[in-house]
């Protein structure tokens, strides 16, 4: 290594053999990077250049119209009633449920016969597809009671679970041991310490796995078939009768052989993916911002 005089050598820099494998592997990653990120260039480009078309004001508000009137007439107003309600429903039921499960995971139970069941559970439903949830909450619930914006948020909720389990354990994992070592020797009680010391510490994480898991829930279409249906109309009261959901109506739409219907099914889509970036945002600023005050 050659050194220069008044400069510091690079200690870091790998050399030989291992130069070549860094180099390598970074070419490999950047190659890989690329094949995932260009399908998804192409899906947001085709879905913004047939979605802007017919995003309006009065495309956001108005009425559902039948699926057989022109485009540029109706709107998706009820969808985005419905989606709010059920995501809503779904985030209140599953990320207190979440967080309270991964308390007990990090800091009573985690290596007890309970944490551990608890533990693999959530990586089970974590691989579990979407339409079995759906297939399932119909079987327990809708088969028993009937079609409701409640049983999509169950749907829901059951997809968002694991998500905030894994996320917030994970977050939990990262607060140092002396922290609560130190709130310990001041005679304070483990619920105090968890409350007061863990999670003030690693609630931007927290917060920002909440977000993301509801920006997945918002964007699922296979449960909500099978426990909302779809209808046009605005129904305030997802605990009676169906409802309708972004999603379905995207599903709805498309399959139609209506040019005005598929014209909205874009527009709803890309109406769908806004919402998801501004949550995917929302995130990032929210750990951005937590980050920041911890330091």
């Amino acid at each position: 290594m050659t050194v220069i005089p008044g400069q510091q050598p690079n200690l870091r820099e790998p050399a030989g053999w291992r130069r070549s494998k860094n180099r390598i592997t970074t070419v490999l990653m950047v190659i890989a990077f690329a094949l995932a990120v260009i399908p998804l260039v192409f899906v947001l480009i085709t879905v913004v250049a047939r979605g802007i078309k017919i995003i309006s004001w009065q495309f956001l508000t108005a009425s559902i119209p039948p699926q057989v009137v022109p485009a540029g007439i109706g709107g998706i107003g009820p969808a985005i009633v419905g989606t709010i309600e059920i995501v809503a429903l779904a985030t209140v039921m599953a990320v207190p449920l979440g967080v309270l499960g991964a308390i007990y995971l990090n800091e009573y139970g985690g290596k007890g016969v309970l944490g551990r069941l608890i533990g693999f559970m959530a990586d089970v439903m974590t691989g579990v597809p979407s339409i079995v949830m759906g297939l399932f909450i119909f079987s327990i619930w809708v088969l028993h009671f009937q079609y409701s914006g409640f049983a999509g948020a169950l749907a829901l909720g059951c997809l968002m679970l694991p998500v905030v389990i894994r996320s917030t354990d994970e977050m939990l994992k990262l607060v140092p041991n002396p922290l609560r070592e130190g709130s310990y020797a001041l005679g304070a009680t483990k619920a105090r310490v968890t409350v007061t010391v863990v999670l003030p510490a690693a609630i931007g994480g927290i917060v920002s796995g909440a977000l993301l898991a509801v920006a997945r829930a918002a964007g699922e279409t296979a449960p909500l078939l099978f426990t909302i249906l779809t209808v046009f109309t605005v129904n305030r009261n997802p605990f009676s009768g169906p409802n309708t959901s972004l999603p379905s109506q995207i599903f709805a739409n498309a399959t139609s052989p209506y040019t005005g219907a598929q014209d909205r099914a874009w527009g709803t889509a890309l109406t769908l993916i806004v919402i998801a970036f501004v949550f995917m945002i929302a995130a990032r600023i929210v750990t951005a911002r937590f980050t920041r005050y911890s330091r």
